[in-house]
C-alpha cells in the first residue's frame, strides 16, 4: 500500500475535527460572552528513509479567540460587560474559571452568580446583604445602599482578570480555564460597563467560510485516498507482468 493514503487520511482527520470546532461556534453564535474556538494543526515529518516527502497533519490543541463581541445596553443593575480584553472570575465545582458573560444574579442567600456559578470579588464569593440600591462601578467595585441610609457602602471588587486567547482553553462546562492549571492574577487595568451586556464573538460568515473550505479540502483527501488504491492496482499489475 502507498505511503500517501496516510498522509491522506491524516489531512481528512484534521478537516473532520475543524468542522466539529466551528460547528459548535456556530451552535453558540447567540451564547452571551461566548468565545469562539479556533481549530490548529501543524505539519508532522515522517521520519525514516525514504519518508522525507511524507507530511502527515498534527492536530494541536484548540486555541480560544479574544475577539471582543457586540455589547447591548439592558439598563439592568447586574448586567455588565467588559471593555477590551478581560475576564471575570467564577467559583466551579472544579475550581476557579473565566467567563466574559455578564448577567449576574442573586440567589437565596444574596450570593451573586453567574449560569449558576459564585461570581468572585477580590475578597472570595460576593454575598450582598439586604439593600435597597445597587452599583457596578467600571472598576468592578460592587457598592450598595443599605435599608434606612442615603449613602452607598463598598461591598468588594469584582476579580477581574487578563490573558493572552492561547493561555487559555475551555473546561466541560464551556468555561475558560488557564491552560497551565494556575488561577490567573488580578489586573487592575481591566474595565467593564454597567448595564450592559456582550453577545458572542463568532462571526456567522467567518464560520460559513471555513467549514466551506474545510469541505472542500475533505474532498481533495478523498480523492487522494482513491487515487492510492490506483496506484497500487498498476504497481501490483507491474509486479505480475514481470
Amino acid at each position: 500500500m502507498d505511503a500517501l493514503i496516510y498522509t491522506a487520511m491524516s489531512g481528512a482527520e484534521r478537516a473532520l475535527r475543524g468542522q466539529q470546532v466551528h460547528a459548535n461556534n456556530l451552535a453558540n453564535i447567540d451564547t452571551g460572552g461566548f468565545r469562539a474556538n479556533m481549530e490548529l494543526s501543524a505539519a508532522q515529518a515522517v521520519n525514516g528513509y525514504g519518508y522525507d516527502d511524507r507530511h502527515m497533519s498534527q492536530l494541536q490543541a484548540n486555541s480560544v479567540s479574544g475577539k471582543t463581541g457586540t455589547m447591548k445596553s439592558t439598563g439592568r443593575e447586574l448586567d455588565v460587560a467588559l471593555s477590551g480584553s478581560g475576564y471575570l472570575a467564577v467559583q466551579t465545582a472544579n475550581g476557579e474559571a473565566y467567563t466574559r458573560a455578564g448577567n449576574m444574579t442573586l440567589d437565596e442567600t444574596g450570593t451573586l452568580r453567574i449560569n449558576g456559578d459564585v461570581v468572585l470579588g477580590e475578597g472570595g464569593p460576593i454575598t450582598l446583604p439586604e439593600y435597597t440600591k445597587i452599583t457596578v462601578g467600571n472598576d468592578g467595585t460592587v457598592s450598595i445602599q443599605a435599608p434606612g441610609t442615603t449613602t452607598m457602602q463598598v461591598i468588594d471588587k469584582l476579580r477581574l482578570v487578563k490573558a493572552e486567547g492561547s493561555e487559555l482553553t475551555k473546561n466541560q462546562q464551556g468555561l475558560l480555564v488557564a491552560r497551565d492549571g494556575n488561577p490567573l492574577n488580578t489586573d487592575p487595568t481591566v474595565t467593564l460597563r454597567s448595564g450592559y451586556l456582550e453577545g458572542s464573538n463568532v462571526s456567522a460568515v467567518e464560520e460559513m467560510v471555513s467549514v466551506m473550505s474545510l469541505n472542500r479540502t475533505f474532498e481533495i483527501q478523498m480523492k487522494l485516498f482513491s487515487s492510492t488504491d490506483s496506484m497500487t492496482e498498476a504497481g501490483n499489475r507491474l509486479i505480475s507482468g514481470s
